[in-house]
């Protein structure tokens, strides 16, 4: 063979070889892409695959994913276990219309008529805001239940729309809505919890909203095959408070009962469990809906009166002047001073509430009779600075810590000027402001043996990942021996047995408790004359307290005293109650007090 052929058959070789290893590296190259657009498909269709169909349905589902519901706030029923809710979240819809592809105005009119119950009027309107060919976007109803969604979508009616939303009800009225709140606008706008639970859980209840982030196009569409990321919303916590439902109604008809029947500008009703700090109930008149809270006039009203409304509390401040006197070792329930009606200290002059010199009383007879010249005696057998000192260990002063907004910690800042003037009014319950879940804290120490006990309204917070913060009241310390306590409760039995607290007595029972005609102040100086605010603070059964309550009917037009207004309200309360905590009567009915 030639060189020349040699030659050529080299590169006749070399040719086919070259073009093998193309011919490799293409199937090589196209099993490869082969490869990829199956592991795509594999994503979009079965990793991908519930996304993508969200966006195929118009994102109805991942709009659901992203928005969190909000938790429920739910109360308890002790006698058969339950949780109730008095705030929850229903899923309803938002129906709109997009005019542009509206092909029968009158038609969809008529149809929609129908469902939303239009009067002709309704529905004549509706069919011209329809009838705009130009118009992108017209709304037509909100918080449309899923049944008329229903029969909505049925209807297949062309340019008709809709968006799944959240709305919030509250199932039951008459359970205090200052302590639910509401959701409604915050100052930026928002929808947000709004006072009582709702504003001091907002973060808890409305859980965390979700994300997405996708490549778009240059027109600002989501591109199917780009880089994207969803994190889903995570729900909102239920919170369960310590509130039983049937005490709460019951408290609540009650209170809004007596405040209409004294013509009075409002008032408030607190129960606690002494034991433990559970608050039980609690009220507060004028009450409003949360479902309604836009028919509300005044802001004010939204307000918690058991905890934001503090005021001079009067006499149901007695027994903690007494405490203090007591424990301390200055008197005892015996002890007796020479009452002549007045007590003059510098250019002042305080008499008794009824103008009498009564003479010779114990301090058992000065809590009977609500003697103001009692009280200063004791104070002044205390000591101004140990009397301060136990009133600040009661809790006046400082805020309860409880978990509602609004709350006030009230002011004894006078005492800490040292004048005697300041620890006489103060002994009395004047001069000073409170709130009634701070009496009713101050009386459950009384009740208990002389722990004050930090008051609380939640349960438990259940998050959505099925964890649950069990709350659980604390002592915060104790402020009087347990031997104080029990001289104080019988003394307090004498008051209701023997004194102005007769009406919130209950047959059959040694109740303890004191009333409070509290004078009001005026801005312009001094007190109003005929202007007052009646309270009755007590507990009982005395032997094993069961409850403790603080009762306020605030500026009564019908009568001035608390022993007509308030203490009426605590008898009718603590009937009920023993009642529902089934406790057996402890003495004869026929010789109890009676109202």
């Amino acid at each position: 063979m030639s060189s020349r052929s040699r030659k050529s058959s080299w590169k006749k070789r070399l040719a086919s070889g070259n073009r093998d290893l193309r011919i490799d590296a293409f199937r090589y190259a196209m099993v490869l892409f082969a490869g990829l657009i199956v592991f795509r498909l594999f994503l979009l269709q079965v990793v991908d695959h519930g996304f993508y169909k969200a966006l195929a349905s118009g994102q109805h589902e991942i709009f659901q994913e992203l928005i969190a519901t909000r938790g429920d706030i739910l109360v308890q029923d002790m006698k058969d276990g339950r949780l109730v809710p008095v705030a929850s979240t229903q899923q309803l819809a938002f129906i709109y219309a997009d005019p542009r592809h509206v092909e029968d105005a009158e038609k969809i009119a008529e149809e929609l008529g129908k469902i939303f119950a239009y009067e002709e009027e309704k529905i004549e309107a509706l069919r011209k805001r329809l009838d705009q060919p130009e118009d992108p976007y017209e709304p037509i109803e909100r918080n449309v239940s899923l049944d008329k969604l229903d029969a909505i979508v049925e209807l297949e009616l062309p340019g008709i729309f809709f968006l799944r939303e959240d709305a919030r009800l509250y199932p039951e009225e008459h359970m205090g809505g200052h302590v639910i709140g509401f959701v409604g606008a915050n100052e930026e706008g928002a929808m947000a919890g709004r006072y009582g639970i709702e504003g001091y859980f907002n973060r808890e209840l409305a859980g965390t909203p979700g994300f997405l982030r996708s490549e778009r196009d240059i027109a600002g569409r989501l591109i199917a095959a780009g880089d994207r990321s969803i994190e889903p919303a995570v729900d909102g916590a239920d919170i369960v408070l310590t509130i039983d439902r049937t005490i709460q109604y019951f408290a609540c008809s009650a209170l809004d009962r007596a405040v209409r029947e004294h013509q009075a500008d409002g008032g408030s009703v607190v129960i606690l469990d002494p034991n433990t700090g559970r608050i039980l109930a609690m009220c507060g008149a004028p009450d409003f809906h949360p479902a309604e809270y836009s028919a509300v006039e005044k802001i004010d009203d939204f307000n918690n009166p058991a905890i934001f409304k503090a005021y001079e509390p009067g006499s149901i401040f007695k027994p903690v002047t007494m405490a203090a006197a007591i424990d301390s070792g200055a008197v005892t329930p015996s002890t007796t001073y020479n009452d002549t009606g007045e007590v003059k200290i510098d250019i002042y002059t305080i008499q008794n509430s009824d103008e009498k010199a009564n003479g010779v009383q114990s301090m058992t007879e000065a809590l009977e009779k609500s003697l103001n010249t009692g009280m200063i005696f004791a104070m002044r057998e205390t000591g101004m600075g140990v009397f301060t000192r136990y009133v600040k260990s009661f809790g006046f002063g400082e805020y309860t810590g409880v978990d509602l907004e609004t709350e006030l910690p009230g002011t004894v800042s006078a005492l800490d000027t040292g004048y005697e003037i300041y620890g006489a009014t103060a002994s009395y319950g004047q001069g000073i402001t409170v709130t009634p879940l701070q009496m009713a804290a101050a009386y459950a120490a009384i009740a208990n043996g002389g722990i004050l006990k930090q008051p609380y309204i939640v349960d438990e917070v259940r998050y959505a990942d099925g964890s649950v913060e069990e709350r659980h009241g604390q002592d915060i310390r104790r402020v009087i021996e347990a031997k104080t306590s029990r001289l104080l409760g019988a003394m307090l039995v004498s008051v209701i047995e023997h004194g102005h607290g007769g009406k919130a007595g209950v047959p059959g029972y040694y109740m303890a408790g004191k009333t409070g005609t509290a004078q009001v102040a005026n801005p312009a100086g001094g007190y109003y004359e005929s202007i007052t605010i009646g309270s009755f603070a007590g507990f009982g059964p005395v032997e094993n307290p069961k409850f403790v309550m603080v009762t306020r009917i605030d500026r009564p037009r019908t009568v001035q005293w608390a022993e007509s207004t308030a203490a009426p309200l605590f008898g009718e309360i603590a009937d009920f109650l023993l009642k529902y905590f089934e406790v057996p009567p402890t003495r004869s009915v026929e010789g109890a007090i009676s109202h």
